[in-house]
């Protein structure tokens, strides 16, 4: 069968992230399967029209406002694909209209309150009316989503099909856990790029409310972004340069040692798709400490695998970790669950349900097929 995916950005995009990730697994493994697949993205700066990777073929074309075109134009020059999935990052490819075969629409998460970390008013309430609409008009389209937070978003704005299939992880879980007593100094870690919707700053704070409140603790920043230079001035600000580190973005087994290290990955975004950055503390036996929003809610199972704070605040993630920290018999127990669960979620465990899914919408007969 052939499979087309549109993304915005390929894997080999300099700004390509977890999204693109976690499409490629999937693709790769369809590939594998002996299946033709392409991808169709965004050109960018020294990028090539077409080139193979994993399998795969890359078509890049066009740019904002115009790759939706250019995508339409070749994929209607080509044999007629048997699915074509179109990807949304806040606007989707419109694809239903003009691929003139099985397709379904692909998302990692609803945007919804995202839109207004990066957008003043009114494009932010525009942006999000957009999207509401956008999944209005897909809502007889089938949707593929990575956690049930998300499929309930979507039912609400419409849509019928939600199909839920968690994503994989890369990182292997350890072979078996160290001792890592919790004491102080706490030993914090954030993970992430460094954007407005990533809300690090609640992190960097929450450190603070714990310096205040007698408690010594570290955290550990890891990534790079726009929001950077803010963080730091942040920190200066607050007084924390002894107790936060920027690390800039770590090479692979770097980041995983100093996971491994951790006491606790602290998540505080605005909300994730998914949250793969918990599974892979969690593999190097570190829990998560997480805000109570979409995402977040599914890759960390409260009081099991990590906590799930009561509230969006820093205060609210200072005082979690403090009750933690009177009741330490509690983290072992939080350690081992989530190690155990990250197992669970390697992609060789993930990746056959959902491209049987993805099998399964590419062999509906239609209509007038030739």
């Amino acid at each position: 069968m052939r499979f087309l995916m549109l993304n915005w950005r390929d894997p080999l995009n300099p700004l390509s992230g977890g999204a693109e990730r976690v499409t490629l697994a999937y693709l790769a493994e369809l590939a594998r399967r002996g299946h033709e697949c392409a991808w169709f993205a965004n050109t960018f700066s020294g990028a090539t029209v077409s080139e193979e990777f994993q399998g795969i073929q890359l078509i890049r074309g066009g740019g904002k406002g115009t790759s939706v075109l250019a995508a339409r134009r070749w994929t209607l020059s080509q044999p007629r694909f048997d699915l074509v999935i179109d990807q949304h990052h806040g606007i989707p490819w419109y694809a239903p209209w003009w691929c003139g075969t099985n397709n379904i629409a692909y998302i990692h998460e609803v945007l919804g309150p995202i839109w207004h970390a990066f957008y003043p008013w009114p494009l932010a309430v525009l942006g999000r009316w957009q999207e509401r609409w956008t999944h209005w008009t897909y809502r007889k389209v089938p949707f593929w989503v990575p956690s049930e937070s998300t499929k309930q978003a979507l039912h609400a704005n419409g849509v019928r099909e939600v199909a839920v299939f968690p994503n994989g992880v890369d990182t292997h879980p350890l072979a078996q856990l160290d001792p890592k007593p919790l004491g102080q100094p706490l030993r914090l870690i954030a993970v992430s790029r460094m954007a407005p919707n990533k809300r690090v700053e609640h992190a960097i704070r929450a450190v603070g409310v714990l310096k205040q409140r007698g408690v010594a603790s570290m955290l550990k920043i890891v990534g790079s972004g726009e929001s950077l230079p803010s963080l730091q001035s942040l920190t200066r600000e607050l007084g924390l340069q002894a107790q936060v580190e920027f690390t800039g973005s770590l090479p692979e087994a770097a980041k995983n040692q100093a996971l491994r290290e951790a006491h606790l990955l602290v998540h505080t975004s605005i909300r994730e798709g998914w949250g793969l950055n918990v599974i892979e503390a969690n593999a190097m036996g570190t829990p998560a400490l997480v805000y109570p929003v979409a995402g977040l809610v599914d890759s960390t199972v409260h009081n099991e695998t990590g906590i799930v704070s009561e509230s969006e605040t820093p205060e609210s993630l200072a005082s979690a970790a403090e009750s933690l920290l009177k009741q330490p018999n509690r983290y072992d127990p939080l350690r081992t669950n989530a190690w155990k669960r990250a197992g669970t979620l390697q992609w060789e465990n993930v990746l056959r349900p959902a491209c049987d899914w993805l099998e399964s919408k590419a062999s509906v007969r239609l209509t007038g097929r030739k």
